[in-house]
C-alpha cells in the first residue's frame, strides 16, 4: 500500500458516512492523483482552472471535479463543460457567467456561496447580509443552468481553537437559518487538513483535504 492510499484509508475511516471528502489535488501531478483514484477516491478539488482542465483531459472521466479556489469570471468558460461543483461563488456577476457558460454545454453547474468567516483580509466571500440578498433576488431566479447547493467557508489559518470554533459555529448557525427557508441547500463545505475534525463537530457535510492525503504541496 502506497503512502497516498494509506493516508486516504485512515482519513476515510475517521470520517462519518455523511461527510463528503474532496481530495485537494492542486499542484499535484497526475501520477499522484491516480494513486488516490486507484484507492477509490473520485472527488478532487483544484484551485486553478487551467491546471484542473489539463488534469481533466488526462484523467478518467468518472471523476467529479470541484473548483475550490477563487474564480475569475473570464476563466469560467475553460471549466464549464466538466466542473461539477464550484465552491467559491462570491457574486451575482460570477453566478451569471457560470449560468451563461453552462447553457452553452447544456449542463447544470452546482455552486456554493462562499461566506466570509475569517478575519484575514486575504479571504474572499460574501457577508451574511449579501448572501441573504442574493438568494432572495429576482435575478437569481432567472438563472436556469446553475443550482446553489449550500455554503462554503474558509476559517482563519490559526491554531487558536477558540477562534476556529467561533468561525465554524457562526457559519453553521447561518446555514441553519438559510435551510429553514431554502431546504435545497444541503452542503456545508467547511474544514481542511488542519481543522476538519473541528469542522465536522460544527456540522460540516463536506471537507477539503489535501496535504493530509498527498503530503506537502509542490510549489515550483
Amino acid at each position: 500500500m502506497n503512502e497516498i492510499e494509506k493516508n486516504l484509508k485512515e482519513i476515510k475511516t475517521s470520517l462519518p458516512d455523511s461527510i463528503t471528502l474532496v481530495a485537494v489535488s492542486k499542484t499535484k501531478p497526475v501520477s499522484e492523483i491516480l494513486k488516490a483514484y486507484e484507492a477509490g477516491q473520485r472527488i478532487f478539488g483544484e484551485n486553478k482552472i487551467q491546471e484542473m482542465a489539463e488534469k481533466w483531459e488526462a484523467m478518467p472521466k468518472d471523476i467529479s471535479w470541484h473548483m475550490i479556489g477563487h474564480v475569475q469570471t473570464n476563466k469560467v468558460k475553460y471549466m464549464a463543460r466538466f466542473v461539477d461543483l464550484i465552491h467559491a461563488v462570491d457574486s451575482y456577476k460570477l453566478l451569471k457567467e457560470i449560468d451563461k457558460q453552462a447553457k452553452k454545454h447544456d449542463r447544470i453547474i452546482h455552486c456554493l456561496l462562499q461566506i466570509k468567516i475569517a478575519e484575514e483580509e486575504s479571504k474572499f466571500g460574501l457577508s451574511q447580509e449579501d448572501a441573504i440578498t442574493l438568494l432572495a433576488s429576482e435575478e437569481i431566479k432567472k438563472l436556469s443552468n446553475v443550482r446553489i447547493q449550500g455554503l462554503m467557508g474558509m476559517a482563519t489559518f490559526t491554531d487558536n481553537l477558540e477562534q476556529l470554533t467561533t468561525e465554524f459555529h457562526d457559519i453553521k448557525t447561518f446555514f441553519d437559518q438559510l435551510t429553514s427557508k431554502y431546504p435545497e441547500l444541503k452542503i456545508l463545505s467547511i474544514g481542511m487538513s488542519g481543522d476538519y475534525k473541528i469542522a465536522i463537530d460544527y456540522g460540516s457535510t463536506m471537507v477539503r483535504i489535501g496535504s493530509s492525503i498527498f503530503g506537502a504541496r509542490n510549489y515550483g
